[in-house]
């Protein structure tokens, strides 16, 4: 088959694989210069199955005032999604994808003799009592799952995690042992490369302007030129919403702007360099602190709408606070780098994956920030519908007939 795909974020470059060593000739279409360089570009790094959920409203920056107004449709949605039936069987449906996805990528790492900064473990921190008391029903979830956990106390934190600092308000932790963090770019940058040995076809700068539907699906490029296709794959995030809508297909998609910054750690000679060993995650804050190589990320501080090229200072500083807090002088952040991007997410929480309803077009969308963590699963199930297989998992949670 002749398959086309629309964005070369994560999503797009592990979709864009696993239909090439299908054995479909595969043409990628990325209106940036290089894969993953927008919501891919610089994101927590987590990879979590056992710490995913639908997502929860950011309690930082865009709402509020007028720009909660400017989304309460999306906000209407999210609420009644809250419903406690219909939250569970989301978080279901989440968790299994996210289990899918770890065991794939995993299978590629190997496979493929990948190296992304990837470090196993992760700590979900519990700041006081308060913490440990709301974590009791994850915990429960995750045992009726069968998801491997550990509660520990400070003592054992520390000695998973000994470069916390001495004043770090660590009450508790749960370990996740089997999730962890990595390089998310560095990872699409060198499937591209694995792809690309297999045949796929990336066209960088290649904006598209259109979609047309059909038996023979086509894509319009930036100058007008259509090309047919056997069938077409959208993964083109906060992108595809004015592709989609002239097909009637209007998704409830809301960029959900994320923060982070990214900092060396500091170098002492003759002692190993400081900071986290793996992956952390501040329960009560919403911000994950993560190794990459030898530098430090601290992620969060989402925001509702709003564009990335508009940076508040303040959930910047609000990172700053947090990485001193927990990781004290850990970082060289007189050479911090500073990301802001968009992460589109769905009201209820998991992504659309799956035929669209318009004839040959196909999606695989709304990740929302758990983008790196469901990639090569979601891949992995789109490249098994295009080819007329059966799925590996239950789709009824991911379909876009469910949002209409």
């Amino acid at each position: 088959m002749r398959v086309a795909v629309i964005g070369a974020g994560i999503a797009g470059v592990t979709t864009a694989y696993e239909l090439a060593r299908q054995g479909d000739e595969v043409t990628v279409y990325e209106r940036r210069g290089s894969v993953a360089g927008e919501s891919s570009f610089a994101a927590g790094g987590i990879v979590s199955a056992g710490h995913i959920a639908p997502r929860v409203l950011p309690a930082l920056g865009g709402f509020g005032g007028w720009r909660a107004l400017a989304h309460m449709p999306w906000l209407w949605r999210w609420w009644r999604a809250g419903r406690p039936a219909v939250l569970a069987a989301n978080r279901r449906a989440l968790q299994q994808l996210a289990h899918a996805s770890r065991e794939r990528m995993l299978e590629l790492t190997r496979a493929l003799d990948l190296e992304y900064e990837q470090e196993p473990g992760l700590l979900v921190l519990l700041r006081d009592e308060r913490d440990l008391k709301a974590a009791r029903a994850p915990l429960a979830l995750l045992a009726e799952w069968g998801v491997a956990h550990e509660l520990v106390d400070a003592a054992r934190c520390r000695a998973l995690e000994p470069g916390l600092a001495e004043r770090a308000p660590v009450h508790a932790a749960i370990h996740l042992a089997q999730d962890g963090v990595g390089n998310c770019r560095l990872f699409a940058q060198q499937l591209k490369t694995q792809a690309q040995r297999l045949g796929a076809d990336f066209r960088l700068d290649a904006a598209v302007r259109a979609l047309v539907p059909g038996a023979r699906p086509g894509v319009v490029d930036a100058a007008g030129r259509q090309r047919e296709f056997d069938a077409v794959v959208v993964c083109a995030g906060a992108q595809a919403a004015p592709l989609l809508a002239p097909l009637g297909l209007r998704l409830p998609l809301l960029p959900v702007q994320g923060y982070s910054v990214t900092a060396p750690l500091r170098h002492l000679d003759g002692l190993p360099r400081p900071g986290p060993r793996a992956a952390l995650i501040d329960e009560r804050m919403g911000v994950t602190i993560a190794r990459l190589g030898q530098r430090v990320r601290a992620s969060g501080c989402a925001e509702l709408g709003g564009k990335a090229a508009q940076v508040e200072l303040e959930p910047l500083r609000r990172l700053y606070r947090l990485l001193e807090e927990w990781f004290d002088g850990a970082a060289v952040t007189r050479e911090a780098q500073h990301w802001k991007g968009a992460q589109p997410a769905l009201p209820d929480g998991p992504p659309v994956l799956g035929a669209s309803g318009a004839p040959g077009i196909w999606l695989n969308l709304g990740h929302g920030a758990s983008g790196w963590t469901l990639a090569c699963g979601s891949a992995r199930v789109l490249a098994e519908l295009v080819a007329g297989r059966a799925a590996t998992i239950d789709l009824e949670r991911y379909s876009a007939a469910r949002l209409r």
